[in-house]
C-alpha cells in the first residue's frame, strides 16, 4: 500500500464507568500530563509525558491484566541525572502500585531499579530505571507480554507488525539463553518502531493464564479510509469477536 498520510499509534484502556475519574486520578499523579479530549461520561483521552492514552467508560466486560502494560523509562538524560529519576521513579511507585505488585522495587539484572505495579483502575506499569548510554527511547513504551496460549509467538507477531506497516523497524531482539525453561527461541525482549511509536515484547517468562484482552488495546488513528480498509485487512484475524 502507498500511503498518503501517516496513521499513529496509541493505547486505550477500558474502565469500568471511571473514565474520568482515571483521567483526573493520572493528571495528577505524572508530572507532565494534561486531559487534552474529553467527553464527561463517554471517553477521555491524556497526554502523559506526549504519550496518548485513551479511557473508554465502559462496564465490567473487560478486565486489564499485565499482557499489555506500559513501560516507564527513567533514562537519566530526560530527568536531569540518575538521582532524579530514582527519585520521580519511586514517586510514580508509590501512587501507582495501590493495586497491587508484581514484582518488588528493586535491582534485578536488566535494570538497578525496577518494579512492575498495577494502579487503582487496573492499569500495569513497568518502572525502570535505564542506561543513559543506551540507545534512546521515549518515556512511555507500550509493552506486549506473550504468555499462555500465546507464548512463544513474540517474535512472529513483531516481525508481522512490522511487515504490515510501510514506516517500521526492529531495535533491539533478545532471546532467552540455552538452558532456559521456555528455550532458546523464545523472545525475552524485543523493541520495534510502528509510525514512530516504539513497541516492546516479549515471551513470558513464566507460565501464565491470561492473554490479550479489549481491556487494554492499541488505537490506530487513520486520517482516510484507504488506510482503514487496509490496516482492518492486515489485522483482522477473528471477525467473529470484533466489535
Amino acid at each position: 500500500m502507498t500511503q498518503t498520510a501517516t496513521p499513529t499509534l496509541s493505547c486505550a484502556l477500558w474502565c469500568n464507568g471511571t473514565a474520568d475519574e482515571a483521567a483526573q486520578f493520572y493528571t495528577e499523579v505524572f508530572r507532565n500530563a494534561s486531559i487534552t479530549e474529553q467527553v464527561p461520561g463517554l471517553t477521555a483521552t491524556i497526554s502523559i509525558h506526549g504519550f496518548k492514552l485513551t479511557l473508554i467508560n465502559g462496564d465490567d466486560r473487560y478486565t486489564p491484566n499485565q499482557s499489555i502494560s506500559c513501560i516507564l523509562n527513567f533514562d537519566p538524560l530526560l530527568f536531569g541525572g540518575e538521582e532524579q529519576a530514582r527519585a520521580y521513579l519511586d514517586e510514580l511507585y508509590e501512587k501507582l502500585s495501590s493495586g497491587g505488585v508484581l514484582m518488588e522495587l528493586g535491582e534485578y539484572p536488566f535494570s538497578p531499579r525496577y518494579a512492575w505495579v498495577r494502579d487503582r483502575f487496573g492499569m500495569t506499569w513497568q518502572l525502570m530505571l535505564t542506561n543513559p548510554e543506551g540507545d534512546p527511547r521515549p518515556f512511555v513504551i507500550p509493552s506486549f507480554m506473550f504468555g499462555g496460549k500465546n507464548h512463544g509467538n513474540a517474535e512472529e507477531a513483531t516481525n508481522s507488525w512490522l511487515s504490515i506497516f510501510d514506516d517500521a523497524r526492529r531495535g533491539t531482539l533478545y532471546h532467552y539463553p540455552e538452558g532456559a525453561p521456555f528455550g532458546s527461541d523464545a523472545v525475552m525482549f524485543t523493541d520495534i518502531n510502528l509510525q514512530g511509536t516504539w513497541l516492546a515484547a516479549a515471551d513470558s517468562g513464566a507460565f501464565h493464564d491470561f492473554t490479550f484482552t479489549p481491556g487494554v488495546s492499541v488505537v490506530l488513528s487513520c486520517r482516510i479510509q484507504e488506510e482503514i480498509d487496509y490496516y482492518w485487512e492486515q489485522l483482522s484475524a477473528i471477525p467473529e469477536a470484533e466489535r
